[in-house]
């Protein structure tokens, strides 16, 4: 069942989104060669706490396995739910980082993909074509389109540049939980899929290929992977479908603070959000 969000749960959702672009924020000025992402994962989920909130992918269980911890983390082939480890980063990695909220009941979820010190311009055009997605995805978040139209507009653009668009994983929506309907796939053609009405809150998340489409779970049970080793690129906000435009709900602005180079650079060192 879909559930439309008043103007207060709308708030609610909205600094629920904000903590979390906080948090990555703070993640992103640690995100350099030699870092662990199990040392990022614990910066993370002391900031979120800090601040009031809990976690919600730690504990977060499909069926009898659990996730472990406070971020997804998921290094050049992984594409989504890779698990905290204690292996450094090296330059030139691609470094995923999904980030889930509670604040106050309702959830805040967002994805961004940092850059490991310098990455090859292969890697560095799979991450620009993927955040244009997410864009053009967005924009087509307005009261009277479909989930295919959305879906179009990631899979148009990113096909066009010989990338693989994942169609095991879609977005979704969210509010006090954080997968409500509907589902919000990359893919599709226009005016098919469910109508949007105003007030419905989603997460539009591009999970995109730099090779095929096709992908593989690891035998953790959580990370995915490419099926072919080739790096992924994965962005996601949480968005309000309104009457004439979208309304963004997540602000990349403060991670894109930390990053001297727009999006892709990570600094050595920064102060705490």
């Amino acid at each position: 069942m879909v559930h439309l969000k008043s103007n207060r749960e709308i708030i609610l959702l909205r600094e629920a989104a904000v903590l979390v672009s906080r948090t990555l924020a703070v993640v992103a000025c640690r995100v350099v060669p030699g870092v662990t992402t199990h040392e990022l994962d614990r910066v993370a989920e002391e900031f979120i706490r800090d601040n009031g909130a809990s976690p919600v992918f730690k504990g977060y269980k499909v069926g009898s396995v659990v996730f472990p911890a406070t971020l997804c983390t998921s290094v050049n082939d992984a594409v989504v739910h890779g698990i905290p480890n204690d292996k450094p980063l090296e330059d030139g990695d691609l470094l995923s980082v999904d980030c889930g909220v509670v604040l106050n009941g309702y959830v805040g979820d967002s994805a961004y993909t940092f850059a490991v010190g310098e990455i090859s311009e292969e890697n560095r055009h799979l991450c620009t074509t993927t955040y244009e997605a997410l864009e053009a995805g967005v924009a087509q978040a307005i009261a009277g389109n479909r989930t295919g139209d959305i879906g179009f507009a990631v899979q148009t653009l990113c096909e066009s540049q010989g990338y693989g668009v994942v169609k095991d994983l879609v977005g979704h929506g969210v509010g006090r939980n954080l997968h409500e309907d509907p589902q919000i796939p990359n893919f599709g053609r226009r005016g098919t899929g469910r109508k949007l009405k105003a007030g419905l809150a989603i997460c539009i998340e591009p999970m995109i290929n730099r090779g095929g489409a096709a992908v593989r779970t690891e035998p953790d049970g959580w990370t995915i992977k490419t099926a072919d080793s080739l790096p992924s690129a994965h962005y996601e906000k949480t968005v309000v479908v309104r009457q004439d435009r979208p309304e963004v709900l997540t602000d990349f602005s403060l991670i894109e603070a930390e990053l001297p180079s727009l999006p892709y650079r990570a600094v050595a060192d920064c102060e705490d959000s």
